[in-house]
């Protein structure tokens, strides 16, 4: 496996990517991968190094700044980073959007197949992504957030796929009913895989807060990436 870090800019702030994949000689599929809200860490690092092994080119995006990074289990901190994109859509969609022109020129890479997956905050940043009319095959929300923001949507072209869990306390059933309907009426290409007895943050291994309501659970967590896995194989 190849990995290279890649700096590449939003106006002034320098952002750092993490690519990985496997040297066959051929252009291949990419899928960004968006990080959690405490940043580009290990573990959107390690899921983009999963994507390479299965055949395609994973690129771990940046939505903070080169280096700038929460820490597991700091809420307030975490939370910082990602409020300003909560609160600006506007600017979360731009941000996503040079993540996907970067990866888009890369020669490793078949800029006519790219999809998106984020987890949790980075959930939300694919559905942006989305929104944002971006041409892209398709997104996948791992336990993401599913509010819309204060930016209009565009045309949405990409197919939809959200991992959700049942109990997760920051997107109660009327929100996953809000995407269902808003995806409906925009007549997109759209699931949402709801798993019961679980929280968010299922694919963690190391959410383990259920009074915050984060909770790693292995056989949903195992469900989703065969989800994954066969949506990319649909889209590709």
């Amino acid at each position: 496996m190849i990995i290279q870090a890649i700096d590449y800019e939003d106006g002034t702030r320098l952002l750092e990517g993490y690519l990985a994949y496997h040297d066959t000689g051929k252009a291949k599929p990419a899928v960004l991968i968006a990080h959690d809200w405490s940043g580009r860490r290990e573990f959107a690092c390690k899921a983009a190094e999963r994507i390479a092994d299965m055949g395609y080119v994973g690129f771990a995006l940046d939505m903070y700044g080169k280096g700038i990074v929460g820490a597991d289990g700091d809420a307030e901190k975490n939370g910082a980073l990602m409020s300003p994109f909560v609160k600006d859509r506007a600017l979360l969609r731009r941000r996503i959007n040079v993540a996907l022109h970067t990866v888009r020129q890369l020669p490793q890479v078949d800029a006519s197949k790219i999809a998106a997956m984020g987890y949790c905050f980075g959930g939300m940043c694919v559905l942006e992504l989305a929104r944002s009319g971006a041409d892209i095959l398709g997104v996948i929300s791992i336990h993401g957030i599913f509010a819309q923001g204060n930016a209009a949507n565009e045309k949405i072209t990409a197919r939809v796929l959200c991992l959700h869990g049942h109990d997760d306390p920051m997107v109660p059933p009327e929100q996953v009913l809000a995407l269902e309907t808003e995806l409906t009426k925009a007549e997109v290409d759209w699931q949402i895989h709801v798993y019961g007895g679980t929280m968010h943050a299922f694919t963690n291994p190391k959410a383990n807060n259920p009074n915050f309501g984060t909770v790693y659970k292995e056989l949903a967590a195992n469900r989703a990436y065969l989800s994954i896995a066969n949506f990319l194989k649909e889209l590709f």
